[in-house]
């Protein structure tokens, strides 16, 4: 009954949405203004993720905004807080579609919301680019009809937790590694990647524990993974859960190295558990790269994204994401250029070449192929006069240079 209401729902919006627009255009497009949104957490327990990300994607739109636009049109961005609940966020993207009229949804911000709106979205077909999660629903190497409207940068978390074995072998040597995984999507989804890819190198899982996302006693977890011998430990969650791990781990005693995920490659979620840093190394997979080639100097990307969001995110990786999301969105925008900017002509313009965008990332959506960027650097967490930092141990590599293939 509720796919048939669903069903129902989406077929008179998607006939009313068809009605909108100027001339050939889709809904929320004029002459001159092209309509997106977005619902993230700008308030709540997540608060410090939602809200650079919002103000990474602001200033982005800003940017090109002043610059004219793209093709005449400026970008006007709404965003709703849905405080990092799936049923907030269904509503919200219902109103930016059905009641704002929004051209496409940028930036889709959390697994809760992501999940709950992944099946609407996508039997409307609406275009909606990035999305701040790695959740493996959005893995998808031959997306077809209202599918193809989906267009994930990040890394998905499955793709990532092949890539932390692969790290933990070719850079720590690792012989014997342990897992602490949240029982959620993120962590059941890393740790799907984990065990596939340590079967197909014959490397031992010799700890696998499971813990709820929202505790906060991981004791008997950090035991575990002491007293089986691992040489490594890889952490498959997200902030929350990961800082209550490392705590665990550092009040256990442990010295063994710890690998996180690009999720919390950020100098806010490693300054809150530094004082671990003088016992073990924290690592962290990242998909951007901010330096430049000699990997010393900011890129030139990273001194213009600098210059715009101003001193308060300069340092911030979500914001980064943020920026990243509208560089995103804008791309197909300049692809469409002069044509009617409807959303099959922004489909096809995303699935014509790959997408470059800015921190060395690079996304091909040809073929219907909808697995974000697999490719990922490595970072190692730092800790000067009180000031937690990560710096690049390796660069951005797939995972085969990784392992030297």
């Amino acid at each position: 009954m509720k796919k048939l209401v669903l069903a129902l729902l989406v077929a008179v919006s998607v006939l009313t949405l068809a009605a909108c627009g100027t001339d050939d255009s889709a809904q929320g497009v004029t002459e001159d203004t092209v309509k997106v949104g977005n619902t993230a957490a700008t308030s709540g327990f997540l608060a410090f993720v939602g809200e650079p990300f919002v103000a990474g994607m602001q200033a982005y739109f800003d940017m090109v905004n002043e610059d004219g636009g793209v093709a005449g049109r400026t970008i006007e961005y709404i965003q709703y807080d849905d405080q990092f609940d799936g049923a907030q966020g269904l509503t919200y993207t219902q109103q930016l579609v059905e009641d704002d009229e929004v051209f496409a949804l940028v930036g889709h911000f959390g697994t809760p919301t992501v999940s709950a709106t992944q099946e609407y979205l996508a039997e409307i077909g609406i275009p909606t680019t990035y999305y701040a999660t790695g959740v493996s629903a959005l893995f998808n190497p031959e997306a077809t009809e209202g599918e193809r409207a989906s267009f994930p940068v990040q890394p998905i978390y499955d793709a990532e937790g092949e890539v932390m074995v692969a790290r933990a072998i070719s850079e720590l040597g690792a012989e014997n590694i342990g897992v602490l995984y949240s029982n959620a999507d993120d962590g059941r989804g890393l740790l799907n990647g984990i065990q596939i890819r340590a079967a197909e190198l014959g490397v031992s899982l010799a700890a696998v524990a499971q813990v709820a996302p929202d505790s906060d006693d991981m004791s008997t977890a950090a035991q575990l993974m002491l007293s089986s011998g691992v040489d490594v430990i890889l952490l498959a969650m997200n902030q929350a859960p990961a800082a209550t791990a490392v705590r665990a781990l550092n009040a256990a005693g442990s010295d063994v190295p710890v690998i996180t995920s690009y999720v919390n490659a950020d100098a806010t979620w490693l300054n809150g558990v530094q004082d671990a840093l003088g016992n073990f190394d924290i690592y962290a997979s990242a998909w951007i790269d901010i330096f430049a080639a000699n990997g010393v100097d900011f890129s030139e990307d990273y001194n213009l994204f600098a210059e715009e969001i101003g001193t308060e995110y300069a340092a911030n990786a979500y914001a980064f994401a943020g920026w990243i999301a509208a560089a995103t969105f804008v791309v197909g925008l300049e692809r469409v250029g002069d044509e009617p900017l409807t959303w099959e002509n922004y489909i096809n313009a995303m699935e014509e070449a790959p997408v470059e965008l800015p921190f060395g990332v690079v996304v091909n959506y040809a073929d219907g192929r909808r697995v974000g960027t697999q490719a990922m650097a490595f970072l190692q967490g730092t800790s000067t006069d009180g000031v937690a930092a990560w710096e690049t141990d390796q660069p951005i590599q797939t995972i085969d240079e990784i392992l030297g293939n």
